[in-house]
């Protein structure tokens, strides 16, 4: 790795806007933002070649990309197609997320991605398991016939499965986890997140008394905020300490819910910006099959022949231009909720989300309209244009 000083284009650290500067990169991590001139004379001075450089952006829930879905198939080259495939738009640290399956299949995924992990894989982050212990009412476009409680040998593989893994989410409803499980989980470092549940407020409240962080695509799969009974949204907005995912395609949910939501939330945990990809992400397929099932791909819509909604197909550019442009949030919150909001919710803000002194020099270079130069990723370019 070597060090250089990135320059000619406005930098911001996820926090403030500065001009005439430059980023300082040493060794893949940010050592400085600098005022150009002060920059020393023997650092080698990249041109940025855009508009604006950025914190990279971190998802939470991404189910394939490139043609590639995360499956007991995938293995880690297909992972590392699946990385490839959302840098172009951006992302430059990815969870890969199983969906619901047998339990051989998450066997096998959770191999792949502990062989990731250990070979440093660029973008890869860890794993989201989005079941298979999720609530039949509230199934979505999940399997019905592969949900199932929790057993204490999926319990122990969870926990194991978190020691190789630089992080591990479970999606899980309390339909099919009990409260002493989840604290276990907690307790070994795996990251809890309600979603696919029909559980009532009050319950999900006491889920999250004992430890559960997050919870999974907003509004989707989840009993509703009702007068008389909150549900899993409600709770999600009440709770302090929930990090809460959400889709913003202007198909799962509304803007003008997105905005309800977004005032609504109570601190210090935010609300955060999810895909939800699937393998459509940077082709131009237009259907794929998830366990056994077609999903076509129609006008920004994955859905199956029943017309349920299956993953979405957007990626986190367009994301963040729809909450910026749609929404109406600021371009600076857009990219919050793309970059500082995640690394803070499964707590890698140590090292990710922000371009600050001693953080990981992953960045995005976009242009006056938003889109995306090139993608660094501990200050190696891994997709530009230039």
């Amino acid at each position: 790795m070597s060090s250089f000083a990135l320059a000619g284009a406005r930098i911001f650290d996820g926090e403030t806007w500065f001009d005439d500067h430059a980023l300082i990169v040493d060794n893949g991590r940010v050592s400085a933002v600098e005022a150009r001139e002060n920059v020393l004379r023997e650092l080698p001075v990249r041109e940025a070649g855009g508009a604006m450089i950025v914190p990279g952006f971190i998802d939470l829930q991404v189910n394939g990309g490139g043609g590639v879905m995360f499956d007991g198939d995938c293995g880690v080259e297909g992972l590392s197609t699946i990385c490839r495939a959302h840098a172009r738009f951006g992302t430059t640290g990815l969870l890969p997320t199983l969906i619901t399956d047998t339990r051989d299949s998450t066997t096998v995924s959770i191999a792949a991605g502990l062989e990731a992990a250990r070979t440093g894989m660029p973008g890869f982050l860890g794993l989201h398991l989005e079941g298979p212990h999720l609530s039949i009412e509230r199934k979505g476009a999940h399997d019905p016939a592969l949900i199932r409680p929790m057993e204490e040998r999926d319990l122990a593989a969870l926990i194991e499965a978190r020691k190789g893994l630089p992080s591990l989410i479970v999606t899980l409803a309390p339909e099919n986890v009990t409260v002493d499980q989840v604290r276990t989980l907690v307790d070994g470092g795996v990251k809890v997140s309600l979603g696919h549940t029909n559980t009532t407020c009050k319950t999900a409240l006491a889920y999250a008394e004992a430890g559960a962080s997050l919870v999974t695509h907003l509004f989707n799969a989840m009993s509703p905020l009702a007068h008389r009974e909150p549900g899993v949204v409600g709770a999600a907005l009440q709770s302090g300490q929930l990090w809460v995912g959400i889709i913003a395609d202007g198909i799962h949910v509304d803007p003008v819910a997105i905005g309800v939501a977004l005032r609504a939330k109570n601190g210090p945990a935010r609300l955060f910006a999810v895909t939800d990809a699937m393998s459509t992400i940077g082709t131009d397929m237009t259907s794929f099959t998830l366990n056994g099932r077609t999903i076509m791909r129609e006008n920004g819509r994955l859905t199956l022949a029943d017309g349920t909604l299956a993953g979405a197909d957007i990626d986190m550019i367009s994301t963040v231009v729809y909450l910026h442009r749609t929404v109406g949030l600021s371009l600076e919150e857009a990219l919050r909720m793309v970059s500082v909001y995640p690394a803070q919710a499964i707590g890698l803000d140590h090292s990710k989300g922000r371009l600050a002194v001693g953080k990981d020099a992953d960045f995005v270079i976009l242009d006056d309209d938003l889109g995306v130069v090139s993608t660094w990723i501990g200050g190696e370019a891994v997709y530009s244009l230039l």
